[in-house]
């Protein structure tokens, strides 16, 4: 066994209870820490089981490792017995249940206490460390106990009381419920305003004035040249681009600055412009979304907190913010974010293998480098790779939109989104990307595929116009590849999709072509599909 050495505040050499905690349960409001306890060792491990289950964007890594690092000072300035792992020192252990065996032996522990981790193949592989070890043969035994993460606003056990599995489970209704239950944006049992969801309010596109008038992310300065080393000595593959410094933020201090300042230069225009999209403005790529989607997922923030200083700053500010903005954010919070994580795990493991559209294809080679004559994949895709983000219409009906059309593979998609998104974690990428995004599970989460041709894309963003394609040709050499392949996934998939009553106006305007312009549409959507690597 390789010498584990303890900070330096771990100078004994037993404790009566070890507690895990992972990468994303950096909470500093949970139960866990409200008494210091001299026999209690908290541990923390930058693992390589993490680093590698798929290939992640260096800024994810480098964000989720400092942010650890970070967590783990702090409760060691809080009084508490902390280990913390890097790289160097868990290399030997190719899983992390060997790591914790290991541990249990060198400090004699008692007990082993983790939270609920969000991810199935965690909760599996952690659930099994705690039957094993509470049945150890030839020394005492440890006795091992799960934990609520205290972050969610619905606790794990009541998940299946909002979800049913392996059906639609409609979002509006989900919401709806959880505004009653938790009191959010209500006026006694009718919503506040008179209406439930202001969404079509929502849709403006930039006009150049709005373009400059769009605020500039609040970014930051973490040194990350120790992680980024460690990366390379442990030959850890990474996707994407980052300098030394990393702009995300890594501590809940940055993380409450970061939404101190969404509240105040960015919500008064949140809803009216959250699904509008410009290459005019990479400054300012962040345009006006609130950027907390890491610190919420890595529980840095909770989504209670998160909804509290928004309201908060409506209330103070009415004639400047609208229920619009507001209710637009907040049902991203309390109602999506929670809807998909009860997805995920009604689901599971059945979810991550879904396939209803039989997709098969490969990604093409530009998602990794951004170089393609689409304009709005080119940008999207160098946003991806330069910040790891790219704001939800652009991941849906862009990249998403893409990979539906040309029927790339789901767990080629699931991959990509999994590593190239600071946010992404399985539990809320796999719903967003299998289910709402390619319609892999068959409508479990939409009632039907979000796809659209070029003409969408054009509507909500200015990428057409300076795009190598010509969005308003259809079956021409250089027609927008969205074009055709609208039509060519309607007519191939027309058995499963004919019927359906939200795209049953496409079918209709489909067979009221005349055969040869069907002909001509079908034929550059082929080549599209055979030149994939080449558009």
């Amino acid at each position: 066994m390789p010498q584990l050495t303890p900070n330096k505040n771990n100078t004994q050499k037993s404790y009566k209870r070890l507690r895990l905690i992972l990468g994303d349960q950096l909470n500093a409001a949970h139960s866990w820490y409200r008494e210091r306890d001299a026999q209690t060792l908290y541990v923390m491990a930058e693992l390589h089981q993490e680093a590698c289950y798929t290939q992640h964007h260096i800024q994810k890594i480098c964000a989720f490792f400092c942010a650890m690092e970070n967590f783990a000072g702090a409760l060691v300035q809080a009084g508490h017995e902390v280990m913390y792992l890097t790289l160097d020192d868990t290399c030997a252990y190719s899983r992390l249940t060997h790591l914790l065996q290991d541990l249990c032996i060198e400090y004699d522990i008692a007990a082993f206490e983790y939270q609920q981790p969000d991810e199935y193949r965690l909760e599996q592989q952690l659930e099994a460390f705690g039957v094993e070890i509470g049945h150890q043969a030839g020394r005492q035994s440890v006795a091992a106990v799960r934990y609520s993460t205290e972050h969610f606003l619905l606790d794990h056990q009541e998940l299946p009381t909002y979800i049913k599995p392996a059906q639609h489970n409609r979002m509006e209704a989900f919401y709806r419920k959880m505004r009653k239950r938790f009191k959010i944006l209500m006026d006694g049992d009718k919503p506040l305003g008179g209406q439930w969801n202001y969404d079509a309010d929502n849709r403006n596109k930039f006009k150049p004035k709005d373009i400059k008038a769009i605020p500039e992310p609040l970014v930051f300065s973490n040194d990350i040249t120790s992680y980024k080393k460690r990366l390379i000595k442990h030959h850890i593959k990474t996707i994407g681009f980052v300098a030394d410094e990393l702009i995300w933020p890594v501590s809940r201090q940055q993380s409450l600055a970061v939404l101190d300042y969404f509240c105040h230069y960015c919500l008064p225009l949140f809803g009216q412009f959250q699904d509008a999209m410009t290459s005019q403005a990479n400054d300012k790529w962040s345009l006006y979304h609130a950027r907390v989607s890491f610190s919420l997922n890595s529980k840095m923030l909770s989504p209670q907190q998160v909804i509290n200083q928004v309201l908060k700053a409506y209330h103070k500010a009415t004639d400047t913010i609208t229920l619009a903005q507001v209710e637009g954010f907040i049902r991203q919070i309390l109602g999506w974010r929670e809807y998909v994580r009860a997805v995920y795990w009604v689901n599971m493991p059945q979810y991550s293998q879904q396939n209803h559209l039989a997709a098969s294809a490969a990604l093409p080679s530009y998602f990794w480098t951004g170089q393609t004559k689409m304009q709005c994949m080119q940008h999207a895709l160098q946003q991806s790779l330069d910040y790891a983000y790219a704001h939800h219409i652009q991941r849906l009906m862009v990249t998403g939109n893409f990979c539906t059309l040309f029927g790339i593979s789901p767990d080629e998609v699931d991959a990509w989104y999994l590593g190239v998104y600071i946010d992404a974690i399985e539990w809320v990428e796999l719903p967003n990307t299998r289910g709402m995004s390619q319609f892999a599970d068959g409508g479990w989460v939409a009632t039907k595929p979000y796809i659209s041709s070029g003409n969408y894309i054009n509507k909500m963003s200015d990428y057409c116009k300076t795009c190598y394609y010509d969005v308003k040709q259809k079956s021409t050499n250089n027609a927008c590849p969205f074009n055709s392949m609208y039509w060519h996934f309607l007519d191939r998939h027309k058995d499963i999709f004919k019927n359906n009553p939200r795209i049953g106006m496409a079918y209709r305007a489909w067979l009221k072509q005349e055969t040869q312009q069907q002909k001509a549409l079908l034929q550059r959507a082929q080549w599209c599909i055979d030149n994939i690597h080449q558009l």
